[in-house]
């Protein structure tokens, strides 16, 4: 076979089918003939030629594809309508509205992005926990109403120190078990605590940080409960633990409030100055009790909390019923003060196993400096109250006050006072110091 231009065919008379397709396909790109008397080209050199328009093709595609910048001098419109023909760019550009459609953009994308206004903790802090309203539709569908409204007023601090938290915990879970039915095929003892008790533990720890004395109290009633017998009526066994849960009510708040404050109003002497701080139950009725069996002769002086203001409440208690008082809005004059006081009464929200008293933000501050000026400090406080933890700093357990938290700083609500400015630890079980804290603990155990 002879080529166009009379010149000798190739040497290979028969060529596979793989050759003679490529050929075909690099003849059908070639859009015009050959020229008479112009050699044909190999099936290598058709090869590259159709290599050589392929990539030009796609470099003629790519610069008209190219992104444009933002339009200047009335450029852009034009650049964009001959890209594609004139089809695709000037629709997408009128339906932005001309030359300055690409604008709003940027602050469209920044507006979607929501941003997280709560406070940053700093990570040092990030393991303390902070009270919050949980909303009641998003409770577990297994709350029972009476804890549902606890945890309300436990996230609104309508219910703030830990004996009336505890107690108002008990008679909540008592509803519970009261309106608790066994189902088909289970036990009292065996579901109850698992698919009843824990999701209203779960509720009332999300609105606030359980306290040391419900957290005692919830390990005391488990172990009731799981002491029930299996083949006891469920009318017998939830009337035996609501009895105990009275019983223990009454032994372990009631009673003890009650022992006290009569012990430490016997600490109360005529012509004493009595310096406490702030406002708390125990306190409160010790002063007024001293008041009563007639100790008429002593004063007070309350150093309120800057924060809260909630000893102003109480000292106008305490002077309706008869007893001088001097208020003090802050720890302004403390030492001031404590020159003239002959006893600090504080109360303490719990008492870990090394002694120290775990209170109020502030109580630190007041029995350091009465220490150090040969004031006596006496601490008020349950035995259920006591915890086997140890700390030795305010960083370890606190919570975090959800109404002054912001990016700028935060406020805790506790501290804790080293067991050595404590002078003595006044509980239901009598006077002792706070270094016995670990032998009370172990006669707790036996009862």
């Amino acid at each position: 076979m002879a080529t166009e231009a009379g010149g000798p065919a190739p040497a290979p008379q028969v060529t596979d089918k793989k050759d003679k397709k490529e050929q075909a396909k690099g003849q059908g790109k070639d859009q015009q003939p050959a020229a008479p008397g112009e050699k044909k080209l190999t099936n290598a050199e058709l090869k590259k030629k159709a290599k050589e328009e392929k990539a030009a093709r796609r470099a003629q595609a790519k610069a008209s594809q190219a992104p444009q910048g933002p339009p200047q001098g009335g450029h852009s419109q034009a650049g964009s309508s001959e890209g594609k023909g004139g089809k695709g760019k000037p629709k997408q550009d009128g339906q932005h509205g001309g030359s300055g459609a690409k604008l709003p953009l940027r602050p469209a994308t920044t507006a979607a992005v929501v941003k997280d206004t709560k406070p940053t903790i700093p990570d040092c802090f990030s393991h303390l926990s902070m009270a919050r309203r949980i909303d009641m539709t998003h409770a577990d569908k297994d709350v029972n109403p009476a804890v549902l409204v606890l945890g309300e007023h436990m996230s609104a601090f309508a219910i703030s120190d830990s004996i009336t938290r505890l107690e108002a915990t008990l008679l909540a879970f008592q509803k519970v078990i009261e309106s608790y039915t066994t189902p088909h095929g289970s036990t009292f003892s065996r579901h109850f605590t698992s698919h009843v008790l824990n999701p209203q533990i779960e509720y009332l720890t999300a609105c606030r940080p359980m306290c040391f004395s419900m957290g005692n109290a919830i390990r005391w009633l488990k172990l009731q409960i799981s002491k029930v017998d299996i083949d006891l009526p469920d009318l017998d066994a939830k009337k035996l633990l609501c009895e105990s849960i009275d019983n223990f009510i009454r032994e372990r708040i009631a009673l003890a409030d009650y022992v006290i404050v009569k012990t430490a109003a016997d600490m109360i002497a005529d012509g004493d100055v009595i310096l406490t701080y702030a406002q708390h139950n125990l306190v409160e009725r010790t002063l007024l009790r001293a008041r009563l069996t007639g100790k008429k002769d002593f004063r007070v002086i309350l150093v309120d909390d800057p924060y809260e203001r909630v000893g102003i409440h109480l000292a106008k208690r305490l002077a309706a019923a008869g007893i001088q008082v001097a208020y003090s809005s802050d720890l302004g004059a403390l030492r001031t003060h404590l020159s003239e006081a002959t006893q600090v009464l504080l109360a303490a929200e719990a008492i870990f196993s090394n002694g120290a008293m775990y209170a109020r933000a502030g109580s630190a501050d007041i029995a350091t400096a009465a220490t150090d000026l040969g004031v006596r400090v006496v601490a008020l406080c349950e035995t259920i109250n006591f915890t086997e933890r140890v700390s030795i700093d305010s960083l370890t357990y606190n919570e975090i006050d959800p109404e002054r938290c912001t990016d700028v700083g935060f406020r805790l609500l506790f501290d804790t006072t080293r067991d050595k400015y404590i002078s003595v630890v006044v509980t239901e079980l009598g006077n002792s110091s706070a270094t016995s804290v670990p032998a009370i603990l172990r006669k707790l155990e036996e009862l």
